[in-house]
């Protein structure tokens, strides 16, 4: 569909859907006047892509804790601030830094080849130094199973699950009875005791906490673990929160399931590996960019729209959220250039820390505790480059009618879905347990799961049109939000997880150098 018809059949939109929606305990009529503006603010006058462009190319990849991290939080407030919007950086404790390093893993026997893998985060290195030794596969899923194969560990790079079930796209489709084996395959990985009781569920996790610790001192080389993706992409993951005791790789699906094969026949891998890695112990401080447009009306109550300004290292973090990002940044471009006030105040946040386990929000979320009750609603995006099909209720039920109206204006646009879905691992989450309502939208898959934390993940992958509907559907939602005649009513509270390290072992727990 061309953009002028895109704005024709939103417009259309605004006129047909233009009605109150109701929640829970009162009637909160959603005005849609202004909603043809924003939608063609995001759509014929859109900076997104070359916004995206300078993110991934110019600043590149966003490690918390690197100098990319802080001067991405230097230019998006300077963004935010040339689109007429006050703004401001706020400072939160992270944890060490670390810095990945060169690496080479490489197959000595039965034969000589390059090994496609990366250093797992907050792992250290090998020191600069080539370590060479076996692989062995073990199971280290019970203390039980363990024990089993302890002395095997000894001076061997250890492989603690069986290869991922990567299906071949190119093959044939997937029967039934081959989703069913791969769904109980993640539920197992994931999931492993979800049946369990809690005592049990709290002692298998505090096993798995210290496996990492339990191998090194069984004189384990390091942790190999499976990518889980097709075509050699590589995945990615760690935090301060949990530094590992000894070097950890994702290697790639290919090479992974090619180890498993030869310990399966008999034939025992050989590798040879040096890494260089860079660990800082000391808590350094990270930011959180925000802006804001103020309400004209109630200043005080304010509608947060966000999204992560962190990503991975592997590729720029585009996808991952790189997009996410900068169609926050576009939605307050479009509500600030279309000249519309907002009734509330809508602020811009974009989050740190968020692939370290949230911990940017949640400790927005924890500084800004006695403001919770007056912020109307959070909503995030961060599912890749795909457009928004929709909301996800986030077990609120009750709203689904409001969320109806409030899409209607852009129901042309393709984001015309509401579910109740329950979301995770995204900022949202860290306003949930204050009752707020938070919401991610859900969109188009476009390959998220090969860019998400994968080398992939560049400007490239991006889909200009999908970011422009996208920036149009929360331009819309924030505006709308902002202009309820009432608050939206609160969600069910809860005490918020504090943000701590993971806890290791007392027995197992010693003094590691920083730099490896």
């Amino acid at each position: 569909m061309s953009r002028s018809s895109l704005v024709a059949s939103a417009a259309a939109c605004v006129a047909l859907f233009a009605h109150p929606a109701s929640a829970t305990g009162q009637d909160l009529a959603v005005d849609t006047a202004g909603a043809a503006a924003l939608i063609d603010q995001a759509l014929s006058h859109s900076a997104v892509m070359a916004n995206l462009q300078y993110l991934t190319d110019v600043i590149g990849p966003r490690l918390t804790g690197s100098p990319a991290a802080r001067r991405a939080n230097e230019w998006t407030l300077e963004r935010f601030k040339a689109y007429g919007l006050d703004g401001h950086v706020e400072a939160w404790k992270f944890g060490g830094t670390w810095t990945r390093g060169s690496i080479r893993v490489r197959l000595t026997a039965p034969r000589s080849h390059d090994v496609t893998a990366a250093s797992w985060a907050w792992a250290p290195g090998t020191g600069g130094v080539t370590v060479t030794g076996p692989v062995v596969r073990i199971d280290a899923s019970t203390p039980d199973s363990f024990a089993l194969y302890r002395r095997r560990v000894k001076g061997a790079w250890a492989m603690t699950r069986v290869p991922s079930l990567v299906w071949n796209n190119d093959g044939p489709p997937m029967t039934a009875a081959d989703s069913a084996r791969q769904r109980d395959f993640f539920r197992s990985v994931f999931t492993p005791f979800r049946d369990a009781d809690s005592s049990t569920r709290a002692r298998m996790q505090q096993f798995a906490n210290d496996v990492p610790y339990l191998l090194r001192r069984a004189g384990a080389l390091g942790i190999l673990v499976d990518a889980g993706k097709e075509h050699a992409l590589l995945n990615m993951s760690g935090s301060p929160n949990r530094p590992l005791p000894l070097p950890q790789l994702a290697v790639a699906h290919e090479d992974f399931a090619l180890f498993d094969r030869l310990l399966g026949a008999g034939t025992t891998p050989r590798l040879a590996v040096t890494i260089t890695n860079t660990l800082t112990r000391d808590s350094v401080p990270q930011w959180n960019t925000v802006a804001e447009i103020p309400g004209s009306e109630h200043p005080g109550q304010v509608v947060i729209v966000g999204a992560h300004l962190d990503s991975w290292d592997l590729g720029t973090g585009a996808t991952d959220n790189g997009t996410g990002a900068m169609c926050t940044l576009e939605t307050a471009r479009a509500i600030a250039q279309s000249g519309l006030k907002p009734k509330r105040t809508i602020r811009f946040v974009l989050f740190t820390g968020e692939e370290q386990g949230l911990i940017g929000s949640r400790k927005y979320a924890e500084a800004h505790a006695g403001e919770m009750d007056s912020i109307q609603a959070v909503i995030v995006l961060d599912n890749g480059t795909g457009a928004i099909t929709g909301q996800a209720l986030q077990g609120r039920t009750d709203l689904e009618a409001l969320w109806r109206a409030i899409l209607a204006p852009v129901a042309g646009l393709g984001a015309d879905s509401v579910v109740n879905r329950t979301k995770g691992g995204t900022d949202h989450l860290s306003f949930l347990p204050y009752g707020v309502p938070g919401f991610n939208f859900n969109q188009l898959e476009r390959g998220y799961n090969h860019t998400h934390h994968s080398q992939s993940d560049t400007y490239g992958m991006a889909i200009p049109a999908d970011l422009m509907q996208a920036s149009a559907v929360m331009a819309v939602s924030a505006f709308e939000l902002a202009n309820l005649p009432g608050m939206i009513p609160r969600g069910e509270r809860s005490a918020p997880t504090p943000v701590q390290a993971v806890k290791i072992s007392d027995s197992l727990v010693v003094t590691g150098r920083g730099s490896n």
